[in-house]
């Protein structure tokens, strides 16, 4: 994406304060963005964001329909960083919880951004999607509220910007949106003034002699890079397409290795049986149970995809977006800094 004459490209991130967001605005900014952040309230600590990106602070699913269109007219590119995760632990049943805040939401505001006329946007989903997609016997999307907010998620945005045949009638008085879905797996960094997602798991490995994890493994990024396939995809993504975005594969014992050792002593892993983590999970979904509580993610079912390996090659999405590789150490050492204040 070029600037015109008149000014620099604009582009407008939802939930631009969050961790992905915070990063992508670095990214957009040093390309010569003109960026704009909506971000829930209160405002973080003064000096967090470059004072070149404008920053608004409103909950999008309060914000009148015709102040939000008022920011996103005049906007080349939006990107969604926002919705519901899965360590959220919402009331029972929670599937209306992850469809208003991951479905609703996200379809709602591209909706409204092809009708300002925004040409590209970015939804920045979960590769849980993909799995959901390859791994049909594991019925991913049934057992598990937020999988199955993700797939509804990315089929609602690419109808609400235009892209399917059966809104052919409406593209003629609308101009579709162009969306572009990157499916992202474990990602690993840091943001002034936030502890990351990875701090339970950091107290637990600074706790213990020796870790305790399931089999399995997975794929993951440093958060730099995430950045750079945001930016890649408003400016070389394919209209309608999913991308896969990663970098190394790892099995848990590989990674946990090498997180121990981010933390300045490598400790021995013992993986536990299958069985043993099962009656573990069971009691975790009970106690849920009786606080009246549901996670995105159901425990016991969630056993199965915690102890596969959920691999994929990402350099597809790499050669297409542009993105780089590596770095990952250096991430983990990021996280553990941030969590654990060394």
């Amino acid at each position: 994406m070029s600037a015109t004459a008149s000014h620099p490209p604009r582009v407008l991130l939802l939930g631009g304060a969050g961790f992905l967001g915070y990063h992508a605005t670095l990214q957009f900014l040093q390309r010569g963005y003109e960026v704009t952040i909506l971000a829930l309230p209160p405002p973080p600590e003064p000096g967090l964001f470059p004072v070149q990106a404008k920053t608004v602070f409103k909950d999008v699913n309060t914000i009148l329909d015709r102040e939000l269109l008022a920011l996103l007219t005049g906007q080349e590119a939006i990107v969604f960083a926002a919705g519901a995760d899965d360590r959220l632990l919402p009331h029972r049943p929670s599937w209306p919880f992850f469809y208003k805040h991951n479905v609703e939401t996200a379809a709602h505001f591209f909706r409204l951004a092809r009708q300002a006329g925004v040409k590209r946007g970015v939804l920045l989903s979960s590769y849980f999607a993909h799995f959901a997609r390859i791994w049909p016997e594991l019925h991913l999307a049934q057992h598990h509220p937020y999988i199955r907010s993700r797939v509804e998620q990315e089929q609602a945005v690419l109808d609400a910007a235009g892209d399917m045949t059966r809104f052919a009638a409406n593209r003629d008085r609308v101009p579709s949106l162009s969306v572009v879905i990157l499916e992202l797996p474990y990602i690993f960094g840091a943001m002034p003034g936030r502890r990351p997602l990875w701090t339970p798991l950091l107290k637990y490995i600074n706790s213990t002699p020796v870790i305790f994890y399931p089999r399995g493994g997975t794929n993951m990024i440093a958060v730099d890079h995430v950045a750079e396939a945001i930016a890649g995809a408003v400016e070389r993504g394919r209209p309608g397409t999913r991308y896969l975005v990663g970098d190394e594969n790892l099995t848990w014992v590989e990674f946990l290795h090498r997180l121990s050792r981010a933390m300045g002593k490598e400790k021995p892993v013992v993986t536990l049986p299958d069985i043993l983590l099962r009656s573990g999970l069971r009691l975790v979904r009970m106690l849920h149970h009786i606080k009246g509580r549901e996670g995105g993610l159901d425990p016991v079912h969630l056993l199965k995809l915690q102890t596969a390996n959920t691999f994929f090659d990402p350099e597809p999405s790499r050669q297409a977006l542009g993105y780089g590789q590596g770095g990952l150490d250096q991430a983990f050492a990021a996280t553990v800094r941030a969590a654990l204040g060394r």
